[in-house]
Parts: structure tokens; sequence; C-alpha cells
């Protein structure tokens, strides 16, 4: 019973907007991989490895957020996309 109350959790999030769901997809396999290898590199951190996921995370979750009208999760995901923005410029300008 609850794992069909997972599913239909998921079934439902997918079928109310396919595009917000990818996007959402792949904000978080990008945040879940850029938190993985910080936490691996935590010791002598790898920012020009681990910010661009975080980036990309972060602009595709806003792109979900959009498309799902969640204006919270908007305000959230533009804060850091514009600081992934100022890292970036940091690391790489």
């Amino acid at each position: 019973m609850f794992l069909k109350k997972i599913k239909q959790f998921w079934v439902s999030s997918y079928q109310s907007n396919p595009l917000a769901f990818y996007m959402e997809m792949i904000s978080a396999v990008f945040v879940i991989t850029g938190s993985a290898i910080l936490t691996y590199t935590v010791l002598e951190p790898r920012p020009d490895i681990f910010v661009p996921f975080y980036f990309v995370g972060s602009v595709t979750g806003f792109v979900g957020a959009y498309y799902r009208q969640a204006v919270w999760v908007m305000v959230l995901t533009a804060w850091f996309s514009t600081m992934n923005i100022i890292a970036l410029w940091r690391l790489f300008v």
C-alpha cells in the first residue's frame, strides 16, 4: 500500500507536467552529483568541478519550478543560480 502511494505520487508528478518533471529530474541529478563531489573533496574542495554541477542543477530547477508555477521554489533556485553565476565568474574569469 505504501509503495503504491509513492509510485502514484511519482506518476502524478510526471502526468501533471512532463517538462517540469524532467527539468526537476535533471536538477536533482546535477545537484546530487555536485554535492557528492563536494563531500568527497571536502578536505581539498574542488569548486571548479562542483560549482558547474550546482549551476546546472539550480537553473534546471528554476525552469521546473516555473512550469509548476511554484513561486517560492523559483525564488530559491533563482538565488542559487545567481550565487553560482558569481562563483563561476570568480573561478573562471
